[in-house]
């Protein structure tokens, strides 16, 4: 009891009512709730959604963005509210590039009013700035007078520069998104050449549809003799760093290969090299030797998942292949098996996420991909296609790189020729 007087007595000491003080601690509540509620994702688009309704359920009124990409200035975006009650988007446009580059010496201003007139709706800008950099604008507007209290400018500048940082993330996690899709797309666009012997198709699916990029990667090296060197590999993790190790594995496995090495002797050599890199991510690796002259096709694993095999009658199954450990572990231990491989079967090389899903057993996942059917004779970008829906694999949760190959009979080789 005495230390519950002793709090009345100062609060009324500071001159503050104990039923101010609840109030006030209502109301930060309710705006901590609201920052909250700002920035939930990575996307610019998504916050900027959620910053104007958050304006308009603790201001009123109407409220939308304008975004600034360097000097172009977007319409009025994430309208919430009556959008007639938006002022004229080009004193807003104005407002936006002025914050975007101050007056020598000046800071932004916080806020900037616009009074329409006697009746008209009054508006208010708030830049949307963050360190140096400034992404656009807050515009909030209201029917009719009184202007913005000052109270009201305040927070709706609070709301703006909170949002700011979000969409600074959310730009610089895009930009780095970007430049690693980039990279991943110039090295999978350009695989060596196989023998005219050899048909091949490649796909890759970047998991939620590009928003992350790993190191999946497919990769084809000639041979002598009429031979090919099919690879898939997948580096661990997501991202620009997956993506650089990515090519540092492939750059290996193409200076390796150059040798004529069996496939087990080139990852022996590829897991010597990786192991010596402290920063290198370790990484599956699966190689298939396709000699389509003696119809065989020699192949290790490197901690990969093995291929599928599929007949000429459209029925596939797994082919079964020692598996040693990931390359970078320097372990070695690596092992080869050899196979039969007819003209008209195919061969099909991939990464885990095309079978892999949370909470499932790998066999079954396997198993579920034997299962598939395809038409019998029907050409190996409608085989991968098939592969890719009957999975559902543009919704998994990881990359999927898949590679395809099938022998080119003599006679199928000269009419092709011919056309």
């Amino acid at each position: 009891m005495a230390s519950g007087k002793s709090a009345q007595g100062a609060e009324r000491a500071e001159g503050v009512p104990a039923g101010d003080v609840v109030v006030t601690g209502a109301r930060l509540g309710v705006l901590r709730e609201a920052l909250a509620g700002i920035g939930t994702t990575l996307d610019e688009a998504t916050t900027c959604a959620e910053l104007t309704r958050v304006a308009v359920r603790l201001a009123g009124g109407t409220a939308a963005v304008m975004r600034l990409t360097g000097q172009a200035v977007s319409g009025y975006e994430a309208v919430t509210g009556d959008a007639d009650a938006l002022p004229d988007a080009g004193w807003a446009a104005a407002v936006a590039r002025e914050a975007a580059v101050p007056a020598l010496g000046a800071q932004p201003e916080p806020w900037r009013e616009h009074t329409g007139g006697a009746g008209t709706a009054t508006a208010l800008c708030a830049p949307l700035i963050s360190g140096d950099d400034a992404y656009g604008v807050l515009v909030w507007a209201r029917s009719g007078p009184p202007p913005p209290h000052r109270a009201e400018a305040e927070l709706l500048s609070l709301l703006a520069e909170r949002a700011a940082s979000h969409i600074r993330h959310a730009r610089d996690y895009a930009s780095v998104n970007r430049t690693a899709g980039d990279l991943q797309r110039a090295l999978l666009s350009e695989p060596g050449r196989p023998h005219p012997n050899l048909d091949i198709a490649l796909r890759y699916l970047p998991a939620g549809g590009g928003v992350l990029v790993g190191g999946d990667w497919c990769e084809t090296v000639r041979l002598h003799f009429g031979r090919t060197l099919l690879v898939v590999g997948d580096v661990m993790g997501h991202g620009l760093e997956a993506a650089v190790d990515m090519n540092v594995y492939r750059s290996s496995l193409r200076y390796i290969a150059s040798a004529d090495l069996p496939p087990h002797r080139v990852l022996r050599q590829m897991d010597d090299i990786a192991s010596r890199e402290a920063e290198l991510r370790p990484a599956t690796c699966l190689l298939a030797r396709v000699d389509p002259g003696r119809r065989q096709v020699t192949l290790a694993s490197a901690g990969h998942l093995p291929p599928a095999l599929i007949t000429c009658d459209g029925e596939a199954s797994i082919v079964p292949v020692p598996v040693g450990p990931p390359l970078g572990t320097g372990l070695g231990g690596y092992e080869s098996t050899t196979q039969r491989l007819e003209p008209g079967q195919t061969l099909v090389l991939f990464t885990d996420g095309l079978v892999e899903r949370r909470g499932e057993d790998i066999d079954r996942s396997l198993a579920r991909l034997s299962a598939v059917r395809f038409p019998v004779g029907g050409p190996l970008d409608d085989v991968l296609d098939t592969i890719l829906g009957q999975l559902d694999a543009r919704h998994a949760e990881d990359d999927v790189a898949a590679l395809a190959a099938r022998p080119v009979t003599r006679r199928q080789n000269t009419e092709t020729l011919a056309v």
